[in-house]
Order: structure tokens, then sequence, then C-alpha cells
């Protein structure tokens, strides 16, 4: 015969034991409520994304010491500075790929940020800024500090970079007439040793007449 202290133990123990498996239960049905709500919730339908749309880039070539006008269809955001920073994203991509015309290591990441501002007549009287529009806007391009270390060092391939990234951006937003270099939000004397990046530029001197060469 069982002891009464003992048998006291083992009614505690199933008493227990059938407590802690209601306690289970319950908190079972109430992680699948939880997810039958979160499925109820769910978007139904994919993230929209960037429209496609036509860019004009203006692709360097070291050979021909020139740019180029060239045509993609990428997906740009709606907002001038987004757009921008995806379209010089892009030129810059090019120019990182493993046998580009004008190699410069870093792609999309290399611009940081595009900013647009009124433009400012600080650059000199020019016959392009009288004939600037009224909305004439000043890009501020923000490389990073990695792409300027990484670029070839020359007068000639840094030039065409800058060119390149002038070019494009007027071609792609004609509102752009000046555009000024920073490298990591900060003022930067040159971008490798030779193009000078302390100077504001002027896209209508930047962008190449049709069918001219240097």
């Amino acid at each position: 015969m069982i002891p009464r202290h003992q048998a006291v133990i083992l009614i505690l123990l199933l008493v227990a034991s059938i407590a802690m498996g209601v306690v289970l239960w319950n908190l079972r049905e109430r992680a699948h409520q939880r997810l039958l709500q979160g499925q109820a919730t769910a978007p139904t339908q994919a993230p929209q994304v960037a429209p496609a749309e036509q860019a004009t880039l203006m692709v360097a070539s070291d050979a021909d010491d020139w740019v180029t006008p060239r045509m993609f269809t990428l997906p740009l955001p709606q907002t001038p500075q987004a757009r921008a920073r995806a379209i010089l994203g892009k030129l810059l991509e090019l120019y990182a790929v493993p046998g580009a015309e004008h190699p410069a290591p870093g792609g999309a990441s290399s611009v940081a940020e595009v900013f647009l501002l009124p433009a400012s007549g600080a650059a000199g009287p020019s016959r392009s800024a009288r004939r600037a529009p009224a909305r004439a806007q000043l890009a501020v391009v923000n490389l990073t500090s990695a792409f300027a270390a990484s670029h070839p060092s020359g007068i000639e391939t840094e030039s065409l970079t800058i060119l390149s990234v002038c070019a494009t951006l007027h071609a792609n937003l004609p509102e752009v007439t000046q555009v000024r270099f920073l490298v990591d939000g900060q003022q930067r004397a040159t971008l490798a040793g030779h193009a000078d990046l302390t100077r504001t530029y002027l896209t209508a001197e930047t962008v190449p007449a049709e069918g001219a060469r240097p």
C-alpha cells in the first residue's frame, strides 16, 4: 500500500502536469492566431519600383580622349536629386566593369549624394551664363573618398571623368548649368592629383558639340 504522503505527492504532480499542458496548449493557440493575423495583414502586392526610362550617359573613352552619348533604359526615381544620383551611379558602374573604355574603380556606390541648388553667378560671367534658363541649378556631386583614392591619376583620365559627369548631368537635367564636387562631404583640391575640384564647372563648356573632337 502506498503511504499517504507519497499519494499526495503523486496527485500534486498529476495536477501540475495537467495545468502545464493546458498552459502550453493556450500558448500554442495564441501563437497560431498571431501567425494567421500576420498572414492576413501581409501585403498582397510586390513593392513598386521606379519606372524604367531612357537616360543619356556621356561615356568617356581613354582611346578617343572624348565622351560619347549612349542611351540606356534605367529605373529612375521621380525626384530630380535621386534621378541624378541614379544616372551618375550607372555611369560610374560602366567605368568599374573589366575592360572598360575609361577604367575607374568604385561603381555606383561611388556617388554618395547629389544636391541640386539654385545656380549663382559665382563662376563668373560667360556667354553660357547669359543664356542660362531662369531656373538654372547648381549640382553638388558628393563622391566617396574610396573612389577618389582608387581613381587613376593623370590629367587626361581625371578630366575625362569630370567631363563625363558634368555632361551626363546636363544631358538628363538641362536646368543644371553648374557642377561642383565634394569628397565625403568635404572640399578636396583634386580628384587624384590633377583635376581641380575647387572650381565650379559650367556644363555648357563641358558638353561637347555634336561631331566635335578635341
